[in-house]
């Protein structure tokens, strides 16, 4: 029987950026399977629903054949050991991410012997993060070229409808 290599990246990718799609993009060059796993927080409010979220990237990862999208809730390693893989891959922007994604590494492999890889990123999507591409869409400022385009529009059109009358 042949193994399958196996990866997944996990993130509540709300919304998903081109920072995301570099990582997901390489990790499906250097893997047999890539499972872009959505966390389900019900704890926190997000732009988008979890359901959308996934939506959005089935069809921003279309282009590769060996991506798949689900979404999960509880701990990252009962998924990974639900679904057969064996490592998570997440993408590093600066040294201020290494140290809380070391200490997520290592409880991963303490817990389930899940290993980490950690991917740096394209250093064009260094800086990115979903939560600064809100922040700034919010408040009508350009983020063409940090989202892919269909996340751009879907962006542009949940934020019109959040917008209090007369701030359109």
């Amino acid at each position: 029987m042949e193994r399958v290599y196996r990866v997944v990246c996990p993130g509540s990718f709300d919304p998903v950026t081109n920072g995301h799609l570099d990582i997901i993009g390489r990790a499906a060059g250097l893997y047999d399977e890539v499972v872009v796993a959505v966390l389900i927080n019900v704890t926190k409010q997000g732009l988008f629903t979890v359901d959308e979220r996934v939506e959005m990237l089935n069809e921003v990862t279309r282009r590769y054949g060996n991506v798949r999208v689900e979404k999960f809730h509880g701990l990252l390693v009962d998924f990974c050991a639900a679904n057969g893989i064996s490592a998570v891959i997440k993408g590093l922007r600066a040294v201020s991410d290494f140290e809380y994604e070391m200490q997520m590494a290592q409880m991963n492999y303490r817990m389930a012997k899940v290993e980490t890889l950690f991917m740096t990123t394209n250093p064009l999507y260094s800086f990115l993060r979903s939560s600064l591409v809100k922040e700034i869409a919010k408040y009508g400022g350009d983020v063409s070229g940090l989202v892919p385009e269909l996340v751009l529009g879907r962006l542009r059109e949940r934020l019109a409808q959040e917008s209090p009358p007369g701030q359109e």
